[in-house]
Formats: structure tokens, sequence, C-alpha cells
């Protein structure tokens, strides 16, 4: 299925030499700025499959979602691995990110899977570090997970829009049946969390821990969200 190997360390930039068209002559296709990931190094692979009516601009940005939805898993994960050190036992709010890390894994490996029904090609990516060294409290990792979860739905509502301007119903109906409708209500619930984890004294700097215990405690929706 997929091959995604992790950054152990320092961030890696994975060079490709293949990024040119076999014709020469033609001129690359001009784009509109974007909040679709792209996948750049996409393009050398795009006519190695039969097709299945699958526009190439549109295979290229379920390729670069689908890495983005990785590096969404391994971020929530290494937020798990926060709240399961000895001096942040927040066992419940672990286990919510670790759940939500495996729910973001599968809509990726599900995505490939819509790519290859289709006829696409998927790449191999180098994931790099999550970049949640500085998160040590929970309303910090709540206002990541929403920055998430809101810059996801604004690219599958680009991603749409994009399989429409290019006659491509099957992948709208996909991404607003699979991906799109079931994130809405996570975003308004999270919303709500955070805003319940402000009224009870969480904050950014780690100093709220009565708060944060209630919020292990007491908030039901946390590992039903």
């Amino acid at each position: 299925m997929c091959q995604i190997k992790y950054a152990d360390h320092k961030p890696e930039a994975r060079v490709t030499n293949n990024r040119h068209s076999s014709n020469m002559s033609e001129p690359a296709e001009k784009r509109l700025k974007t909040n679709v990931p792209m996948c750049k190094s996409h393009c050398a692979l795009v006519n190695s499959k039969a097709r299945q009516n699958f526009p190439a601009v549109v295979e290229e940005a379920l390729c670069g979602f689908s890495t983005y939805l990785m590096e969404c898993a391994y971020r929530l994960e290494a937020l798990a691995k926060i709240f399961e050190q000895d001096d942040l036992p927040l066992s419940r709010v672990a286990a919510f990110f670790h759940q939500e890390s495996m729910r973001e894994q599968a809509q990726a490996e599900a995505l490939l899977q819509y790519m290859s029904e289709r006829g696409g090609n998927h790449c191999n990516k180098v994931i790099q570090r999550p970049g949640t060294e500085q998160v040590s409290a929970l309303l910090s990792a709540l206002e990541l997970m929403l920055s998430n979860w809101k810059e996801e739905m604004a690219i599958m509502v680009e991603l749409c829009q994009l399989a429409r301007e290019h006659e491509d119903p099957h992948t709208i109906s996909v991404i607003k049946s699979y991906f799109l409708s079931p994130l809405i209500p996570k975003i308004k619930l999270l919303g709500d969390l955070l805003t319940n984890a402000r009224r009870v004294g969480c904050n950014t700097d780690g100093t709220g821990g009565f708060g944060e215990y209630l919020i292990n405690q007491l908030q039901k929706e946390l590992c039903s969200a």
C-alpha cells in the first residue's frame, strides 16, 4: 500500500529529478494560488496506469492531500505522547489524541485506495517531524488540533471545487461524503471543548493544571469526538 517514511531528527528535503514532462515542448499549466497541497513530484507518474476518467490535476491534488493527512496523523500521535509523560499524565487526553491519529491515518489510506481504484498513483514521501515540541498544556494542544482540522476542511472545499472544474463528480461525492461531512461536527465540538477549557482555567503555559484535570475527567465528548 503506502510506503511512508518518517524523519528521525532533522527535517529532510526529498530531491527528485523526474519533474519534467516527457514532452518538453509543452508549457507547464498555469495554476492559481491554492491551499491544496499539490504533490510536486507526481507529474512523472500520472500516465503509468489505465485511468478511469481521472483528471491528472485532481490526482496530483489528492496525492498531496494524502500526505497532509499522514502529517496530521503523525502530529496527533506526537501530542498523545506528550500527555503520556510522567510529568503530565492525562491518560484520557492521550487516548483521545491517539484515537484521532489513527483516524487520520485510516483516512489517508482510504484516499490512496480511492486513487488506486481510479487508476491513479501515489508517491513515497518523507513525513517531517510534527513540530509539537513547544506544546505543554491541553489548551495549546487542542488549539493546534482545531487549526489542523480547519485547514483540512479548507483543503477539502478547494478539492471539491477543483474536481468540479475538471468535471470529476465522483471525487466530489467521495470527498464530501467520506471526508468533509464527518469533519464538520468534529470542528464544532472541538471549538466547544476549547471554550469549556478556558472557562475552567486551562491556559497555554501549563499552569492551569486543575482545569486540565477537569477536562480529563468530565468532558465525556473528548473520547467520542
